[in-house]
């Protein structure tokens, strides 16, 4: 069963069009990386699955239920903008606080429970104000959780982040599919963060869905390409592009050859032209290059 199954949907507000015709599927159990540029309809879509907003037309099922079915309702967890948090209280207060208004029996072992998974349980007695934005987050994260939900909904909860706050995120998205067998729609702007957990993504644009795979389809979808350092990269790019169709320079120094070839045959060709190789290899884009690329096409 679908987790989620969106048909030609539509939301206007006045005369903007924030969707129009938007079809989206996600499979149970998939850590869905929803993405598009600002402006796409993301948070819209996930307004309404929510139910935070009516949509003006098209069809929104969760579990093939309606999407303002009360039961199907309650088992949802939502994070979109920020956590509905009383900055005073402590974490452990505000998660107490979600427990009863969610009418949870056992609420502190729900709350141990959640706080465990977001990696927040030494953290219970902080003041939510006096918490950094990536703990904020979780304590969000966990706020969701709480009721063990079917279906997470998340509105950018990478953005933002160190480092270390990424990894530390990216183990909560896992750990949550794992320990409550739920469903993660999570849109994000880290594409190779995403790109780290997701097992199937929405490409929005317009309003519109313009792509959907999982991510062994992404991979597939991927071009390869060849890159190489030499001494000297001016003339080395100058001779490549004389006999390839697409070679373009990386943020890390490499030169990138997109031709379907070998990297014997890019040496040799260099070699006779009196170019010394010191480093090749082959490699493939990834979603944030994928995701440039398909952007890319859509305007031509």
């Amino acid at each position: 069963m679908n987790a989620i199954e969106i048909k030609n949907l539509t939301k206007s507000f006045g005369p903007k069009q924030a969707l129009a015709g938007l079809n989206m599927t996600v499979p149970e159990g998939a850590i869905y990386g929803f993405i598009g540029e600002n402006g796409s309809g993301k948070s819209t879509t996930e307004k309404i699955i929510c139910g935070l907003i009516n949509p003006s037309g098209g069809s929104v099922k969760l579990y093939g239920r309606d999407h303002t079915d009360i039961d199907v309702r309650a088992c949802m967890g939502v994070l979109i903008e920020a956590p509905g948090c009383f900055p005073n209280y402590t974490v452990w207060n505000n998660m107490l606080l979600q427990a009863a208004n969610l009418g949870i029996k056992d609420a502190e072992r729900e709350a141990v429970k959640a706080l465990k998974t977001v990696r927040m349980e030494g953290a219970a007695s902080n003041k939510y104000k006096n918490c950094s934005l990536g703990m904020k987050q979780r304590v969000g994260i966990a706020m969701a959780l709480i009721g063990n939900p079917k279906l997470l909904v998340l509105d950018e909860p990478i953005n933002g982040l160190d480092a270390d706050g990424m990894r530390i995120m990216r183990e909560v998205l896992v750990d949550i599919t794992k320990n409550y067998g739920t469903t993660v729609v999570v849109s994000s702007h880290v594409l190779s963060e995403l790109e780290k957990v997701a097992t199937h993504y929405g490409i929005i644009r317009g309003g519109k869905m313009i792509c959907e795979m999982t991510a062994k389809e992404l991979d597939d979808s991927c071009r390869t390409y060849i890159a190489l350092k030499s001494n000297d990269m001016a003339i080395t790019k100058s001779y490549l592009n004389k006999k390839y169709a697409r070679v373009e320079s990386d943020e890390a120094g490499y030169l990138r050859v997109y031709d379907n070839i070998e990297c014997e045959d890019v040496v040799t060709y260099l070699y006779e032209n009196g170019i010394i190789i010191n480093e090749i290899k082959t490699d493939k884009i990834g979603l944030e290059e994928f995701y440039i690329d398909l952007m890319k096409e859509g305007t031509r």
